[in-house]
């Protein structure tokens, strides 16, 4: 399967450090980050889980190139095996769900967030997760997708998929918008796993800048 450019690099490169996370997906959300955090610091749900229902139904599937947040329209199917006998969707509370930043150069930053399959069975993933951003002034920021291709994927238990969720860097000066957690949908899923955002803060625009809060779709990895 294929990756664009140096965001397939990137996607591979995090999950030697993702990797060896293994805390139960869900929410770390008291554990605010700011600005200032390293690049490479995981950030991973831990403690008490916390879920919870997405808006409007489920995460986006496996059409690509829509505008997506984290209660996009999708559809899902039930746990265990499907009716033509091939494994149902990974649901959310088989998913240890966490977030590392991977940003590199001072332009574009980048956070891998990694689904690794713990549910004790084979599950599929395909498409998009739905992403909201909440920002520490309670606000939340909306995410597009890449447009990049989608490749389902079967998972077997311990196996993981990624996304990468590129946003501008703030080359401002100033404190910019900071970011708390990342409300995390899997694939055609209805409930969101909560993970503290593990970067720095996004620039305050206008809305006159290139850069773009956007995520590529969830790829098998390993």
């Amino acid at each position: 399967m294929r990756l664009k450019n140096a965001r397939r690099t990137t996607l591979f490169a995090t999950l030697g450090l993702a990797a060896a996370l293994t805390l139960t997906a869900c929410g770390g959300g008291d554990d605010d980050t700011s600005g200032d955090t390293p690049s490479g610091a995981p950030s991973s749900s831990a403690g008490a889980k916390e879920t919870g229902a997405s808006d409007s139904g489920s995460s986006g599937g496996s059409d690509a190139g829509a505008t997506a947040t984290g209660s996009a329209t999708g559809t899902g199917a039930g746990a265990g095996a499907g009716s033509d006998g091939k494994p149902s969707i990974c649901r959310t509370d088989e998913l240890e769900v966490n977030a590392a930043d991977n940003t590199t150069d001072k332009k574009e930053g980048v956070v891998t967030v990694q689904l690794k399959n713990a549910g004790g069975r084979d599950c599929s993933i395909n498409g998009y997760a739905g992403v909201d951003l909440k920002a520490a002034d309670g606000s939340t920021l909306s995410v597009e997708r890449n447009g990049e291709p989608v490749y389902p994927a079967i998972l077997k238990n311990g196996d993981s998929a990624a996304f990468n969720i590129t946003f501008p860097y703030n080359n401002s000066g100033g404190s910019g918008v900071r970011l708390t957690d990342i409300l995390v949908t899997p694939p055609n899923e209805t409930k969101y796993v909560r993970v503290a955002w593990p970067a720095g803060t996004l620039p305050v625009t206008d809305g006159s800048s290139s850069g773009k809060l956007q995520i590529g779709p969830a790829t098998r990895v390993g």
